[in-house]
């Protein structure tokens, strides 16, 4: 069995409150990440004025250029797709030596686990925070590799089943934001209800209070016909996508409900 790859514990990325559900493991860290549709991507204005750092809801994934056969297991870069204007492509072009220290949140929400008293009551999920400088991508055949890439973790194979490569106007609107992985950390919660003794332990209290775990899963529904396309029949790449993510997301929730 090969040898288990680990984001190093330092002191931004240990986690110290309920460190049981900690992980530190590339492969669990990359796999939340590319199970979220929207990451959390943060950082820090040049601006001496603006105190507030900068949150952002975009599409990203993990991957090598370098390595395309690389899995989850193996040290990746984080690629962001973005517009040439926006706030974050102006803070990389400002130091295009080291990259705009960048800060990805991912979060799957899993269950609502109902307790014994408020104060115990918690979701099931999974999260994971990277740190990374975020460099735009100059080479023009990374880049397309790139759009690919995130194209493909919108929906499996909706690259090839569109127009593509990209025109001219798009790749210069279009900017990717490569991101250099130096930690990580994840938290994951499963199972049931963590009550404490002395709530267990009464009768008054457990005679009257319904406990459990409501699996929560996201589902993709039917798709709504429209648009230019003239196809009115759900391709069979879509069709398929929609049924494993389906399926796959209420497994999870449904597991992570009664193990831990």
């Amino acid at each position: 069995m090969g040898r288990t790859l680990v984001y190093p514990k330092k002191s931004k990325n240990t986690i110290h409150r309920k460190d049981d559900r900690a992980t530190y493991d590339l492969q669990a860290i990359h796999s939340i990440i590319n199970a979220t549709p929207v990451l959390h991507v943060s950082f820090n204005s040049l601006d001496p004025e603006d105190p507030f750092p900068t949150v952002l809801p975009m599409i990203g994934t993990m991957g090598s250029y370098e390595r395309p056969s690389a899995d989850l297991s193996e040290p990746l870069e984080c690629y962001l797709h973005g517009y040439v204007s926006s706030g974050i492509m102006k803070r990389a072009r400002a130091d295009p030596e080291q990259g705009v220290p960048i800060t990805i949140a991912a979060t799957r929400f899993d269950g609502i686990v109902l307790s014994l008293t408020p104060n115990s009551h918690s979701y099931n999920y999974r999260s994971a925070v990277l740190f990374g400088y975020g460099s735009l991508v100059e080479d023009k055949e990374e880049k397309v590799w790139a759009m690919r890439l995130v194209t493909n973790s919108v929906m499996p194979n909706r690259w090839e089943n569109t127009r593509n490569p990209p025109d001219g106007t798009e790749m210069a609107s279009t900017v990717i934001l490569k991101v250099r992985i130096v930690n990580g950390a994840g938290k994951i919660r499963m199972g049931g209800p963590g009550d404490e003794k002395k709530d267990t332990e009464r009768d008054e209290v457990v005679s009257k209070t319904y406990t459990a775990v409501v699996p929560v899963w996201e589902t993709y529904g039917e798709p709504a016909p429209g648009g230019a396309g003239r196809p009115t029949i759900e391709p069979e790449h879509v069709q398929t996508y929609r049924k494993n993510v389906n399926q796959s997301n209420e497994q999870y929730a449904k597991k992570a409900a009664v193990e831990k």
